[in-house]
């Protein structure tokens, strides 16, 4: 495996790390409006209409109806946020692993950097059994 593959993989795990991180912030966030929607929804009388977007189409409705919706879709959401946590928890596991296999070091890490970095510059393919490691930005 050469230098660049290396990198290209573990840039390519970063990413898709990087990218659980943000869907599940994403996610939280849309908790959040549910929940402000949902408290100010249970003061309301519950004959009274409201309007929700479904698909793209705003639709009529009464509180009764849509209570009980936004409160499931809430639930659906906070699995998929717990479902999302755990994949980056092994996403980051996997992470770590590559680093230790390939001795790769980031940018600013103290130790060995410097040495990490020159060496592999000059040799292609020196992963963890040559002693030499990658560094990656």
């Amino acid at each position: 495996v050469c230098v660049s593959q290396v990198v290209a993989g573990f840039q390519r795990m970063r990413q898709e790390q990087r990218s659980l991180a943000s869907k599940a912030a994403e996610l939280e966030m849309e908790i959040n409006e549910h929940s402000l929607v949902i408290e100010t929804l249970r003061d309301v009388d519950p004959s009274r209409k409201c309007f929700r977007m479904v698909g793209g189409v705003l639709v009529q409705r009464t509180v009764k109806e849509v209570l009980p919706a936004l409160e499931s879709n809430k639930e659906q959401i906070s699995r998929i946020v717990e479902t999302i946590s755990t994949q980056m928890q092994t996403k980051g596991r996997e992470l770590n692993e590559y680093r230790e296999r390939y001795n790769i070091r980031l940018v600013g890490e103290e130790e060995g950097a410097g040495k990490a970095a020159s060496g592999n510059r000059d040799s292609e393919g020196g992963g963890a059994k040559g002693g030499a490691g990658v560094l990656v930005s």
